[in-house]
């Protein structure tokens, strides 16, 4: 692998307009890539997931470098239908579109970060991987006091010009004070036997609200790994919403820190899985200091032989008091091969603070489908109001009326 990392990297830095300084940083961090590798069972963040081997086995060996220079056609028909929004078009890896024909065009900035190393560090290999090979970065900047008056969607799309590749995506978000987004990230695979590698960054300034749902609903035999990571002033709100169902493996991590008095993070989110897909939701919520808070509710729904993976952790420095910190997960498993694995964490250093965590999986229950069945609904509509009913709870989490009832829409769960 070694080999070819270096002639991808090689054929990378030839497309790219980098001083010789920032060439030799993208060199570090490539690097430092070869010498970790991909994440396996020894690291404890992937000891249930070991994406060395998820790779060999659904890949076998990638290619690191995609050719950038050719433009593909939007398709249209991928567009989500009776919601009014803005949209950043990605097709292979390239961005191809972006379309702010809602918003007062002074508001927003688009800011490209090309010809700059805007580095992500996390102490994980996949962002070595992420800092060698990004090739586009952008930043978008929502500027002082400015709501979007439409939602944004950011499509992920693949198609057959591609496979085994690696692509690597950057995007910075920047909330002033008082501001808002709500972003959709959608994605919506006919490529086959890929590995995605996105990193997002969020920075909430005062009172700034972000509103983030990620739909990985669409059948596809790809792999994605999703990092986020979220730094919040006073008074911020974040919300997470997260859809795991589509793709072959899914990892999505969510890192939050409240630096701010008041500020408040929340994430929630659905496993819907069948076959034999793998996926897994890590979050870290840091409270940093005093009267923050944090909400996680995660909830999975598992067939055939699927496996669904929470790691949820809350950590509270000795500044944060009165820190009120939740987490729960709950599972549903419909055949004896599925499996769920939670691993539900407090590191607390402060006296005065509210946390709690809990996690329960179990099969449906039947005395429940009998007594649905008494009143009517054979065996197959019963099991799926229960399930129904599950899933809903967090569904009615989502707090933007418009998005929820889209979500609603797309998975098939009805009030």
């Amino acid at each position: 692998m070694k080999e070819q990392l270096q002639k991808d990297f090689d054929n990378i830095i030839e497309n790219l307009s980098l001083s010789q300084k920032d060439i030799e940083i993208k060199k570090f961090y490539l690097d430092n890539f070869i010498n970790k590798g991909f994440p396996n069972r020894r690291e404890e963040d992937w000891k249930f997931s070991d994406l060395n081997q998820i790779i060999k086995k659904n890949i076998g060996t990638l290619s690191f470098y995609s050719d950038y220079t050719s433009t593909s056609k939007v398709d249209t028909s991928v567009f989500v239908d009776g919601l009014e929004h803005n949209k950043i078009v990605f097709i292979n890896g390239r961005i191809e579109k972006i379309d702010f024909d809602y918003e007062k065009k002074d508001q927003i900035e688009i800011i490209d970060q090309s010809e700059t190393i805007n580095k992500f560090n996390n102490n994980n290999s996949l962002s070595d991987l992420n800092n060698a090979f990004t090739n586009k970065s952008f930043k978008i900047l929502v500027k002082r006091g400015y709501q979007l008056a439409k939602p944004l969607i950011i499509y992920h799309t693949t198609n057959s010009k591609i496979w085994s590749k690696n692509i690597n995506l950057r995007l910075d978000f920047e909330l002033d004070k008082d501001s808002s987004l709500r972003l959709i990230d959608l994605f919506n695979d006919t490529s086959e036997k890929n590995f995605l590698n996105i990193f997002y960054s969020f920075d909430l300034k005062e009172n700034a609200v972000l509103k983030n749902y990620k739909i990985d609903k669409f059948e596809n035999k790809n792999i994605k790994y999703s990092f986020n990571n979220i730094e919040q002033e006073k008074n911020s709100v974040s919300e997470t919403f997260i859809l795991s169902s589509g793709s072959n493996f899914c990892k999505n991590e969510i890192n939050c820190n409240l630096k701010g008095k008041y500020s408040s993070a929340f994430i929630n989110g659905i496993f819907s899985l069948s076959k034999d897909r793998h996926h897994e939701i890590r979050t870290t919520i840091n409270h940093l200091t005093e009267n923050t808070k944090s909400y996680q509710l995660v909830k999975s729904v598992l067939d055939d032989s699927s496996k669904a993976v929470y790691q949820g952790k809350i950590f509270v420095n000795s500044k944060a008091q009165k820190t009120d910190g939740y987490q729960l997960s709950k599972a549903i498993l419909l055949n004896e091969a599925s499996e769920f694995n939670a691993k539900p964490e407090l590191e607390i250093y402060a006296d005065d603070v509210k946390c709690s965590h809990g996690s329960s999986s179990g099969s449906l229950n039947e005395d429940s489908i009998f007594y649905l069945m008494s009143r009517g609904l054979n065996y197959q509509q019963s099991r799926e109001l229960l399930i129904n009913g599950f899933l809903l709870d967090v569904i009615e989490k989502i707090t933007d009326s418009e998005i929820k009832n889209l979500i609603k829409n797309m998975i098939g769960v009805k009030e």
